[in-house]
C-alpha cells in the first residue's frame, strides 16, 4: 500500500458536485455509489447484473446462507430425536427449493434496484473498459457502446472462483462454487476440493440433501488460517456429516468416465485401494481470483502487484490520482464487508474528509454448522510473530442456554494482552457464532479490557454470555466454571 493520497478534492463542496463512476455493483460498489449519492455527488453505477448485488448476492453470500438455512432445519429435525421427537427424513422438492433460492436473491437484488433510484444513482447494466484515466467506454447490455467521462471511478471489480488448470474438464459435472449453487441436481457423491469455508458450506448443504460428501484438503487441518481448538469442535461433526474428510492429500488428476469423474488422490495416509474413485460431481473450491484484467487499464497509471491485486493506499486510491480501488480487487481478506467498508471510506476520501481505512478487526465467519468466527489477532498468527498473549476460554457445555439448545459442543475466547488487559482477539465456534463475533469486534474497535466485558451485564440465559464469562476466566472467577486456587 502506499502511505499517503496522490491528490485529494480541495474541498468537500466541490468533491459533492463530483461526477463519481462505480464499476461492479457488490456490496463495496454499490455501497460506495449510495453514499456518494446521499453526499450529494452525480453517481454512475456500472455493473452487467439488471440489478446491484454483484457475486455476493447474486452467486456468493446470499444464495448460499438460504441454503445453508436449509440443511441447518433438517439438521435439526434429525437431531430431535434426542428431545423425543422423531420426523421422517424429509423429501427434497428441488425445483421448489431452487425457486425459493432464486426468490431470495430476486428480492435482495430488486430492493438494491429500488434504493439505487431512490437515490438518482444513474445505473448501467454493461461492461466497461478504460479510454484513459477520466474516461470509460461502455459496452451496453442492450449491444450499445458509449463514452462515460468522470472526475472520480471507483473501481470494484470483486474476484472469481479460482481455477486448477490440470483439472479443466469439460464437463457439467466438474463445478466451482456458482455451479454448485444452482442446485441441478442432488448428486450420490460428490468430492469436494479444498477444505476452506466455501467447500465445507457447500459441502454441508449437499450432505443434508443426501449426497454423500468427500473432502480433500492438501494442507494438515480444515480451515487453514484458523486457531485449531476453533475448527475442532467443526471437525468433528463434520466427521460425522461427510463420507470422508482426507487430511494431508491432494488430487493429482481427475478423469471423465462415462459413470462419473475419477479422482486419482496422492498423499502419505492414503491406502492403495484408496487412490482413486469415481464421484458423480465434483466441487472445485480453491480460492478466488482478483478481477484485476480490466480492459484498458493499462491506459492508467494504476499498479497491480504479482498476485493480481491492485495497490491502493489507505485511502483505497490507487497510483492514479483519479482512480480508487476497493474490495477483493485490493486484496484479502476477501469478504463483503469489508468491501463496503473499504467503499464508503472512498467515497469520503473523494469528498474531502480526513479518513483511512485502518481497521483493527476484520470479522471472519464460516457459516457451517456450527458456525466459526473470530477477529483480531488469533493465537496461531501471536504465536508466528512471538507475541506475548493469555488466552481465556469458556466452554459452552457451561452455557445453560447452549445446552438447552442441545449444542454443548461451542466454545469462546479471547486473545487478550496480559500486561494491559486489552482485548485483541475473539474467537467463536457454536451455534450462532457469527451473531455474536459482532461483540468481539466491538471490543476490540473500543480497545475495551477483559474488566469491561466482565462488568458488562449481560442477558440471561444468552450465547453472548459466554463472551462475558469468558473475560471471568482470564481473571479466575467465572461463574460456571470452577478454578482452584493456586498454592
Amino acid at each position: 500500500m502506499n502511505d499517503a493520497p496522490n491528490e485529494a478534492p480541495q474541498n468537500s463542496e466541490a468533491a459533492n458536485k463530483s461526477h463519481i463512476a462505480v464499476v461492479g455493483a457488490g456490496p463495496g460498489g454499490y455501497a460506495a455509489a449510495f453514499l456518494a449519492a446521499d453526499l450529494g455527488m452525480r453517481v454512475t453505477l456500472i455493473d452487467p447484473e439488471v440489478n446491484p448485488g454483484g457475486v455476493c448476492l447474486y452467486r456468493g453470500c446470499i444464495p448460499s446462507k438460504a441454503l445453508l438455512h436449509v440443511a441447518k432445519l433438517i439438521e435439526e429435525s434429525q437431531q430431535a430425536k434426542n428431545w423425543g421427537i422423531d420426523f421422517p427424513r424429509p423429501s427434497i422438492d428441488l425445483a421448489r427449493l431452487r425457486t425459493w433460492k432464486e426468490n431470495v436473491v430476486k428480492k435482495l437484488t430488486g430492493g438494491l434496484g429500488i434504493l439505487s433510484k431512490q437515490r438518482h444513482v444513474e445505473y448501467i447494466r454493461g461492461r466497461a473498459a478504460f479510454d484513459n484515466s477520466n474516461t470509460l467506454r461502455i459496452s451496453r447490455a442492450d449491444g450499445t457502446e458509449t463514452p462515460l467521462s468522470f472526475d472520480r471511478i471507483i473501481l470494484a471489480t470483486g474476484s472469481r472462483p479460482a481455477i486448477i488448470p490440470a483439472f479443466k474438464l469439460d464437463s457439467p459435472r466438474l463445478m466451482d462454487s456458482t455451479g454448485a449453487l444452482d442446485l441441478a441436481e442432488i448428486p450420490g457423491s460428490l468430492l469436494v476440493v479444498g477444505g476452506g469455508y466455501i467447500g465445507l458450506e457447500l459441502g454441508s448443504v449437499y450432505a443434508a440433501l443426501g449426497t454423500r460428501v468427500t473432502v480433500v484438503e492438501m494442507l494438515s487441518g480444515l480451515l487453514p488460517g484458523a486457531d485449531r481448538d476453533l475448527v475442532l469442535p467443526l471437525h468433528k461433526r463434520l466427521e460425522k456429516m461427510f463420507e470422508a474428510i482426507l487430511l494431508n492429500t491432494t488430487v493429482a488428476s481427475l478423469k471423465e468416465e462415462a459413470t462419473g469423474i475419477q479422482a486419482t488422490f496422492e498423499g502419505a495416509a492414503i491406502k492403495d485401494d484408496q487412490r482413486e474413485k469415481v464421484f458423480d460431481r465434483v466441487l472445485v473450491s480453491v480460492g478466488r481470483k482478483p478481477n484485476s484484467e480490466m480492459p484498458g487499464l493499462d491506459k492508467t497509471q494504476v499498479r497491480v502487484n504479482p498476485r493480481g491485486f491492485i495497490e491502493v493506499n489507505k485511502q483505497l486510491q490507487t497510483a492514479d490520482p483519479s482512480i480508487y480501488a476497493i474490495g477483493d480487487v485490493v486484496g484479502e481478506p476477501m469478504l463483503a464487508h469489508k468491501a463496503s467498508h473499504e467503499g464508503r471510506t472512498a467515497v469520503e476520501a473523494i469528498a474531502g474528509h480526513k479518513v483511512a481505512f485502518e481497521p483493527n478487526a476484520i470479522p471472519a465467519v464460516v457459516f457451517t454448522d456450527p458456525e466459526v468466527a473470530w477477529c483480531g489477532l488469533t493465537e496461531t498468527l501471536a504465536e508466528k510473530e512471538g507475541r506475548e498473549i493469555k488466552v481465556a476460554k469458556f466452554p459452552w457445555a457451561a452455557s445453560g442456554r447452549a445446552v438447552t439448545l442441545d449444542r454443548p459442543e461451542g466454545m469462546t475466547k479471547l486473545v487478550i494482552d496480559p500486561k494491559t488487559e486489552r482485548v485483541l482477539g475473539v474467537g467463536i465456534v457454536g451455534a450462532g457464532a457469527g451473531e455474536l463475533i459482532a461483540e468481539g469486534v466491538l471490543a476490540i474497535e473500543m480497545s475495551a479490557l477483559a474488566s469491561d466485558i466482565a462488568m458488562t451485564i449481560h442477558p440471561h440465559p444468552t450465547l453472548s454470555e459466554t463472551v462475558m464469562e469468558s473475560a471471568e476466566v482470564f481473571f479466575g472467577t467465572s461463574t460456571h466454571i470452577y478454578r482452584p486456587k493456586r498454592g
